[in-house]
């Protein structure tokens, strides 16, 4: 049986939330005085009682008519995990074992577009790659939260397309942030996922895909840094809260690490494909000035 899949999305100028149904959209904001967007939903904890009121309902839009936005709007926090598969660390040729503690950086809303629009590479650069995610996005706040009651903080899982300008990563010495805050760089979507149980969870395949060739493949039970152990140790230094978005990591095989490195370039297709979540599709454009 599917999962319910809830995405966010403009039509006709204005923004609305609905559930995928076939090729058909139900919107669910007008159903909702109370619950403006898929962020107030989780914020209110509704996510059950807005598919439940789908139930029955009939499309009122063609997938095909609206445009894609990221699930979550304006989430307060998203934070990336970077570096967290064992290939991934071994490329970095540094003779280190897996790290103790996780490297994390921030990204800003702005630095994402949702399914099924171009990915842009700014004129400062060509070298616009690809990272292929699992994202988790939160529920239920907290601080200092355990590991064992960590999934529990889980609302919905979601796919991240984590788009690098890998020059700007290394103007600095401690920091990657400017090479990964470029407006719409990278893309979140299609959809978020109810959670449901720790099975969901434990061994998701993750595959990247250019123009359909295979270039990152691995899955999350060989992530160095799990589920658990993210949200516990991000909640140690910041207090979560519902709508933040986790990115958790990618495979080996971006385009930095070919021999050339293959940067995307305009035309280039990028899938990112996750068992139980779906597909993220975008094309690659050139920013226009």
């Amino acid at each position: 049986m599917s999962r319910p899949r809830l995405v966010s999305y403009t039509h006709n100028k204005s923004t609305g939330y609905g559930l995928v149904s076939g090729d058909g959209l139900i919107a669910l904001k007008p159903h909702f005085a109370d619950l403006p967007s898929l962020r107030a939903v989780i914020e209110q904890g509704a996510l059950a009682r807005v598919v439940d009121r789908a139930a029955g309902l009939a499309p009122d839009i063609a997938v095909s008519e609206i445009t894609y936005d990221i699930p979550i709007p304006k989430p307060e926090k998203i934070l990336c995990v970077g570096v967290n598969f064992p290939d991934r660390n071994a490329e970095y040729k540094d003779g280190k074992d897996n790290p103790p503690y996780m490297s994390l950086f921030p990204r800003f809303p702005r630095s994402f577009t949702g399914h099924g629009q171009p990915l842009i590479r700014p004129p400062e650069s060509p070298q616009l790659d690809y990272e292929g995610e699992v994202t988790i996005v939160i529920g239920k706040g907290g601080r200092r939260i355990a590991e064992r009651d960590a999934l529990g903080h889980i609302a919905a899982l979601t796919l991240c397309n984590e788009g690098t300008i890998r020059d700007w990563v290394r103007h600095a010495k401690f920091n990657v942030t400017q090479g990964k805050n470029w407006d719409r760089s990278g893309s979140i979507g299609p959809w978020i996922v109810p959670y449901t149980d720790e099975s969901q969870l434990a061994d998701i395949a993750l595959q990247t895909r250019v123009n359909g060739e295979v270039r990152q493949n691995d899955r999350t039970s060989r992530m160095m840094f799990g589920f658990r152990q993210i949200i516990a140790y991000i909640s140690t230094f910041t207090t979560l809260v519902p709508g933040d978005v986790i990115v958790c990591g990618t495979p080996t095989g971006a385009g930095a690490r070919f021999d050339p490195p293959i940067w995307l370039k305009p035309g280039d297709v990028v899938e990112v494909e996750a068992d139980g979540i779906g597909i993220l599709r975008n094309t690659i454009a050139d920013e226009v000035l």
